[in-house]
């Protein structure tokens, strides 16, 4: 019996499982429940031995992870892992729901585990400014700006969100799409979608300067809907659109997950891609190419940006200064928007 078993039982992920039998705080109370059932219910007793034999290790680095259903991060952390495996280390990677805070789990890492460093893929700037001081080792936050924050031990990787958006949004209005709904993300319960300097509060400012510059009105309420960052929540932002701004022409989304549900939505309500509807993403992931037809998006470059993160942070544990860098993205032409 292992916790693949639990896992496939409860219907949750092996990470998940994971988190609750060794007692991680970053597990939703139904999803604790339900795993724990499974436990008792299939009489699984945890390894202590392997558990305190992991304790034991030496100490690596961690990588921690804010969402479970973005397939970028699942690239990038990919990436990071062989080139911390080449350079010498191990590395533990810790996964949290996006609106979990990451911070806070970073400090019971480091209490625990005392890493060498740690990376954060993704972040809420709020959660940083809150907690981030009470981080003593080195961090590299990726895929979100951490210049502004002022933390002498916190380096950033990331995309020019803003420009890669306005990038995505020059496309549908080159091609004559003038009405056209946006899917936001969700980066925190509260957060107001438009102002802040979240990535997905930044690339909805993006579309807003891409949309100005044209002399175009941005008008929330119609043509915004915010959505969590996975297939499902892309789905239901795009039935929303669909119904309330029945004269839309072209869906941006801002991320390739809520691109993927929002193709999904588009054919369920009898309508074709991009017949009727043109579609945009952001991020690249592969997952996008293999989309009938091919998604256009906005590709972060996710080998750089693992690259850079793990240099950037093994150059700060040998007293390196914080370093903030931004990572080119590229446009991909694929076949989801068509000129009116």
């Amino acid at each position: 019996m292992t916790i693949k078993d639990i896992a496939i039982r409860s219907g949750y992920a092996v990470g998940t499982v994971s988190r609750v039998l060794n007692d991680h705080p970053d597990v939703s109370d139904e999803a604790r429940a339900r795993i724990l059932a499974v436990v008792d219910e299939l009489g699984f007793k945890p390894n202590s031995n392997a558990r305190h034999l992991k304790q034991r290790e030496a100490r690596g680095f961690s990588i921690v992870v804010k969402g479970t259903h973005n397939l970028l991060f699942a690239g990038i952390v990919e990436e990071m892992q062989s080139r911390i495996k080449d350079a010498g280390h191990s590395a533990n990677v810790y996964y949290l729901d996006e609106f979990d805070n990451e911070v806070e789990l970073a400090l019971q890492v480091c209490r625990e585990q005392k890493p060498l460093g740690i990376l954060f893929l993704g972040g809420d700037r709020d959660n940083f400014t809150r907690s981030f001081g009470k981080v003593a080792c080195p961090c590299v936050l990726v895929t979100t700006r951490a210049d502004t924050l002022g933390f002498a031990n916190l380096s950033s990787v990331s995309t020019d969100d803003v420009a890669g958006a306005a990038a995505a949004m020059d496309i549908l209005l080159d091609a004559g799409h003038d009405k056209i709904g946006i899917i936001g993300g969700e980066n925190s319960k509260n957060a107001d979608p438009l102002s802040g300097y979240n990535s997905s509060q930044l690339r909805l400012a993006g579309c807003r300067q891409a949309s100005l510059k044209r002399g175009i009105d941005f008008n929330p309420e119609k043509q915004l809907r915010i959505s969590r960052y996975s297939m499902d929540g892309g789905y239901e932002a795009a039935g929303s659109l669909l119904e309330q701004y029945p004269d839309m022409t072209a869906i941006l989304a801002v991320s390739d997950v809520m691109a993927i549900g929002a193709l999904r939505a588009i054919y369920d309500k009898g309508l074709r891609v991009p017949e009727d509807i043109s579609l945009i993403g952001y991020d690249g992931i592969e997952q996008a190419a293999y989309c009938i037809p091919r998604l256009s998006t906005v590709r972060q470059d996710v080998e750089q940006l693992a690259k850079r993160g793990v240099d950037i942070l093994l150059q700060q544990t040998d007293g390196g200064a914080a370093v903030h860098e931004i990572i080119p993205f590229r446009v991909i032409h694929g076949e989801s928007v068509k000129d009116l």
